[in-house]
């Protein structure tokens, strides 16, 4: 919510409908890429497309509820998990996991006009297909094919029922900018969700990484929005820093099981339009650090071979985020 301020003063419903898409391919290890995999056409891709739906209650201009669910398609291409011998596609498609989340403005509108925080609360149900398989190459019986889960990273959903935690705030700075605030972090209390990922066929060092994990996840925004007067009005700009990711271990609960923690840092530049009835936004986060972390698997087998490791993963250049609000 890039500019909370105008939502503090609606009421009634609102639909909200977004898309997310990204492709990552570039493998960093730490903050540091491993150019040679892109040279070599050992990288791993991911195509990722997020279509989130909700619906927004406004019951007076401090209490709101949203309830919404995404619609995913994913396409995943690599080597390595069709035998190493040739380069095939695994995909994924249908809902993820759903969300109830209750939200109240800190202040009351009425007499914070210079800017408000506003706290959010609420949980995340495991609808999404945790399981989701689909045909590997190379890798069955005899060296035939064989129906597995797919990588957790187009997994549906994580199989966890997670408690959701926002903070979303807005102060103006003067007639025209404004300086906002998202943080987002999902509590994933459950370990392991029971799916398989075969990496300990990949080597007996990898045994802990045989069940996928259940991670928490976060996301932190600031920055500065202006909007336009005249003839443009309802056009608002902005530009801000972005950070989310996976961490290594989980507030609550166990950390076990097989997980890509890591960061990615990104300059996001944005804009919205603002008609009677209907908001038109975009984004286009733009990484400039990303971080693959150790994991608790990786600082484990260092320890048992007194030889450092330190996974991979893939990361994006860019996403791009498009959508409208609707007030019904």
């Amino acid at each position: 919510m890039e500019h909370p301020g105008e939502e503090a003063a609606a009421s009634g419903w609102q639909l909200n409908v977004s898309h997310r898409y990204f492709k990552s391919f570039r493998h960093f290890k730490g903050d540091e890429e491993q150019k040679e995999r892109l040279i070599e056409n050992t990288e791993v891709v991911n195509w990722q497309h997020s279509m989130d739906i909700s619906v927004l209650r406004n019951f007076n201009n401090r209490w709101s509820v949203s309830v919404g669910i995404p619609l995913l398609a994913n396409k995943r291409s690599s080597l390595y998990e069709h035998g190493r011998k040739e380069r095939h596609n695994s995909n994924s498609a249908g809902i993820g996991d759903a969300r109830i989340v209750g939200y109240k403005w800190l202040l009351d509108p009425e007499k914070a006009t210079k800017g408000n925080l506003q706290l959010g609360l609420g949980v995340k149900l495991p609808t999404g297909n945790y399981n989701y398989k689909d045909n590997f190459y190379n890798v069955g019986p005899d060296g035939g094919d064989e129906e597995r889960p797919v990588d957790q990273s187009i997994q549906l959903g994580d199989g966890g029922v997670g408690a959701i935690t926002e903070l979303n705030g807005y102060f103006l700075l003067g007639s025209h900018f404004s300086a906002y605030g998202n943080v987002y972090y999902l509590f994933n209390p459950r370990g392991t969700n029971g799916t398989r990922t075969y990496r300990e066929t990949l080597s007996p060092l990898r045994a802990n990484e045989a069940i996928m994990s259940v991670a928490d996840q976060y996301m932190v925004r600031l920055g500065v929005s202006h909007s336009f007067s005249g003839k443009l009005q309802g056009l608002v700009t902005s530009l801000g820093a972005r950070m989310e990711g996976v961490p290594v271990e989980d507030a609550f609960g166990s950390s076990e099981g097989f997980r890509r923690p890591g960061y990615v840092q990104s300059l996001e530049p944005g804009v919205s339009y603002q008609l009677p009835k209907v908001t038109f936004f975009a984004s286009v986060p733009v990484a400039f650090k990303r971080d693959r972390l150790q994991s608790v698997t990786d600082k484990e087998v260092s320890a048992q071979t007194g030889n450092y490791v330190h996974g991979d993963a893939a990361f994006s250049d860019y996403a791009l985020n498009i959508g409208a609000s609707i007030r019904l």
